[in-house]
């Protein structure tokens, strides 16, 4: 479990398809605190670690299944370069700074408008039209690991405002429109979604 709290931003340094797709992710954290089999948010997917080194870079690899991929933007963007918002697993007694996120992708967000509004920048997204009936006003969804409140809801598109903050300690000062966002709904959205169908 995560909170959407973005620690780290990575960077990929390789990827290969082996059996499964397999990326070395360049990482801020202490290689020697990480254990093999640690699960980490990578742009809001949780993957599990398994090779890990420090030279000359400290990073980390993981094994990324077909599955994810194609649920996921990894397909269409993770290349050597691609900078990542990086969040490591929950423990007992953290801070909950966002909400609960289970890193587990419900599908891929479109950026389609961007406006500064000051010094923030509202962003709209589309959803899928399977997942926007779970997305609300003031409601919370994960996009590339990061818990963001929702602004306003029109159809399938959802408006964020990302303040100078957030832009400067995660990836959101990359994005353009047209990129494709890792979006995953808020859980608590999901049982009242269901609720009211079996109610």
């Amino acid at each position: 479990m995560f909170t959407g709290i973005v620690t780290d931003i990575g960077e990929i340094l390789q990827v290969d398809q082996r059996g499964d797709l397999r990326a070395r992710i360049a990482t801020g954290y202490d290689i020697a605190g990480l254990d093999i089999g640690a699960s980490i948010a990578c742009d809001g997917v949780c993957l599990t670690v398994v090779a890990k080194g420090g030279a000359p870079r400290a990073w980390f690899d993981v094994d990324i299944s077909a599955e994810t991929v194609g649920a996921t933007n990894i397909g269409g963007g993770w290349a050597p370069g691609k900078r990542l918002n990086l969040e490591r697993a929950l423990k007992v007694g953290d801070e909950l700074g966002g909400h609960i996120v289970s890193g587990h992708v419900d599908g891929v967000a479109e950026v389609v408008e961007m406006r500064d509004e000051g010094d923030s920048t509202r962003i709209t997204l589309r959803a899928p039209d399977d997942l926007a009936k779970f997305i609300a006003p003031k409601g919370s969804v994960a996009l590339n690991g990061t818990s963001l409140t929702v602004n306003a809801v029109e159809g399938a598109d959802f408006g964020i405002n990302f303040i100078p903050h957030t832009k400067a300690v995660t990836t959101w000062g990359d994005v353009a429109v047209g990129d494709a966002v890792n979006l995953e709904v808020d859980t608590m959205a999901r049982y009242v979604a269901r609720l009211r169908e079996v109610g």
